[in-house]
């Protein structure tokens, strides 16, 4: 049988975590492993239970979202964080994008919508709300100004290694999928952001989707 997905609950709300973890018990590959009321709670969590999946709420009492994300990143904990949340304005999305989260729902999702992205997440796939994805399409018309000329400065290996960066692929995936080790797709990555003139995966995703490389649906 296969190894269950953990997952480790994050709001601030008694209601939300307690909702949230009797739709997951309900699922036969999900285990809930803990919960936290705070970011602050989260990262020592995440530390101590290794969940495969984090469900983050962004603001909290005791301790924000965004700076659990930051934190769990820096330290290089495996986990990969889904956020869920009521915030839909474009700079709490573009902050959370900058942290490089793995997902980003709103609590309007429906049920089985949760679910599913949970089960993408941990597969190494990336899930936006479709409102949500809409503001990061927004975004992208803004923020990335990279000439369109740039394109061909890329190998046609760093093409396809963006295309897949745009759809949220992790590393790993991204190696899986072309075949290659993830230290080469890291530095696949590092020449894409160099020739682009950009400063991180986010942006360089931007880029893709603004210049028609890759698409969110």
């Amino acid at each position: 049988m296969a190894e269950s997905i953990k997952i480790l609950i994050v709001d601030d709300y008694a209601v939300v975590r307690a909702g949230l973890r009797a739709l997951i018990e309900l699922e036969p590959d999900m285990v809930v492993v803990g919960e936290a009321n705070g970011g602050l709670t989260a990262v020592s969590q995440t530390r101590a239970l290794a969940p495969d999946v984090v469900i983050m709420d962004l603001v909290m009492p005791e301790g924000d979202g965004l700076t659990a994300v930051r934190a769990i990143r820096r330290e290089k904990l495996s986990a990969r964080i889904l956020v869920l949340t009521d915030f839909n304005d474009e700079d709490h999305v573009m902050a959370a994008m900058g942290e490089n989260v793995d997902g980003y729902l709103l609590k309007d999702a429906a049920s089985d919508g949760v679910v599913d992205a949970i089960r993408s997440i941990y597969r190494g796939k990336f899930v936006l709300h479709p409102a949500i994805a809409q503001i990061v399409l927004f975004a992208a018309e803004k923020t990335v100004n990279a000439p369109k000329s740039t394109i061909h400065a890329l190998t046609p290996r760093e093409t396809d290694v963006l295309r897949l960066v745009a759809k949220g692929f992790t590393n790993q995936s991204i190696g899986e999928n072309l075949g290659i080790d993830e230290r080469t797709v890291r530095l696949h990555v590092t020449h894409i952001l160099h020739k682009l003139n950009l400063e991180n995966r986010t942006q360089a995703a931007l880029y893709a989707l603004r210049n028609g490389l890759a698409s969110l649906r």
